[in-house]
């Protein structure tokens, strides 16, 4: 939904560029410089892209957790487990492993939704009394909103694949149970199909250096999806890494709380959950994979396009960015105006933003003689 409330603001602010007055109408009208050019100027400053891999390894059978949306008669129930990045990374790609009802098939798998959580205190209401052991090293009362991912509204797509058949020795489905004393040692073994959930986020999921939760949820047609176990601690082919929590879960009647499946819940483990995640870096944290970043070393809090360049990168006051000096003051605020355009058909600033950008530049002195 968040997309395309930002596409209806776009399309209904992009009109009023055209109140920027006097200049910003000469300056659109004058002739821009070529994308092309100052693509290949950028490519010379690209940075050098490294890849992100992560994963916890294959399932080790040991448990079975619930991890699905509400939907009539069936309340929602959360799985997350946790990772970490030692640096800025844009994630494109995750897979999950699971059990499905035995004899389902890939189209049973209605929608995939994965959110991403701060490890709590993160995003989280402190001054409330928890109703669960604790909630020390649990994710956060709620995700990173824009992070999170959704097949309902195109913003991930996923496909499945099913493995074999597969027995977890344990599960947790309904034995969440608010309070001090959530113990119940789960609901015993569970066997299903074992599918393998790929999913491909559009646009990738941009996280700065930190621990984090990973969530992911499963509708099905028929059935509920059970993600499973994988070992801890992580060993090869899995990403070990110092600070390795365990999973929790919760439902809406335990939310915002979670409890921990191994320590609270079944007295056993404590358990990982098998998932991986794929990316590269990000290193000017501008949430522009490496590889694609034409503007390397971007100020913290810029707003960049598509590309990883600000409007001061692609307009700068020094000179055009493909080399030289600016032949006079309305040269260079016809580039911040072009650049300003473009950013706003984007949905990247809002008109008065475009406005405010354009005025500064036509008050400033660059392209003036001798600046």
């Amino acid at each position: 939904m968040t997309i395309e409330r930002n596409k209806m603001k776009t399309i209904n602010e992009t009109p009023a560029l055209r109140r920027l007055g006097p200049f910003g109408w000469a300056a659109l009208s004058t002739k821009k410089t070529t994308a092309g050019a100052l693509t290949l100027l950028l490519l010379a400053f690209q940075t050098s892209a490294a890849t992100f891999l992560f994963s916890t390894g294959d399932p080790d059978g040991k448990i079975a957790t619930l991890s699905r949306p509400s939907s009539p008669g069936k309340i929602q129930t959360e799985t997350a487990d946790d990772f970490m990045v030692t640096q800025a990374v844009v994630i494109a790609q995750a897979t999950f492993t699971g059990l499905l009802p035995s004899g389902a098939v890939p189209a049973s798998v209605g929608n995939v939704e994965v959110e991403f959580y701060h490890v709590f205190p993160g995003d989280s209401n402190t001054n409330r009394t928890p109703n669960v052991p604790t909630r020390a090293n649990s994710p956060g009362d709620v995700e990173i909103e824009d992070a999170t991912r959704d097949g309902s509204d195109g913003s991930l797509s996923f496909a499945v694949m099913i493995v074999t058949s597969f027995t977890a020795s344990n599960s947790v489905v309904n034995g969440i149970i608010p309070g001090s004393a959530p113990f119940t040692s789960g609901e015993g073994a569970v066997s299903g199909a074992e599918a393998v959930v790929t999913v491909t986020f559009n646009p990738p999921v941009a996280l700065p250096a930190g621990h984090y939760f990973f969530r992911p949820e499963v509708q099905l047609s028929s059935g509920d999806f059970l993600w499973l176990s994988a070992p801890r601690p992580i060993v090869a082919p899995g990403t070990p890494f110092t600070g390795d929590l365990q999973s929790w879960i919760r439902n809406d009647a335990l939310a915002p709380d979670w409890l921990r499946i191994g320590t609270d819940i079944t007295h056993q483990g404590p358990f990982n959950a098998a998932f991986s995640l794929s990316g590269e870096t990000d290193e000017d944290g501008d949430g522009v994979a490496d590889s694609a970043d034409l503007c390397p070393g971007t100020p913290a809090g810029t707003v960049v396009d598509a590309s990883g360049c600000s409007i001061d990168q692609i307009a700068p006051c020094s000179g055009p960015a493909s080399g030289g000096t600016w032949k006079n003051h309305g040269q260079y605020v016809s580039s911040v105006a072009h650049a300003a355009e473009a950013f706003l058909a984007q949905g990247l600033i809002s008109a008065e933003q475009a406005e405010k950008i354009v005025a500064e530049a036509g008050q400033s002195n660059c392209g003036s003689t001798g600046k």
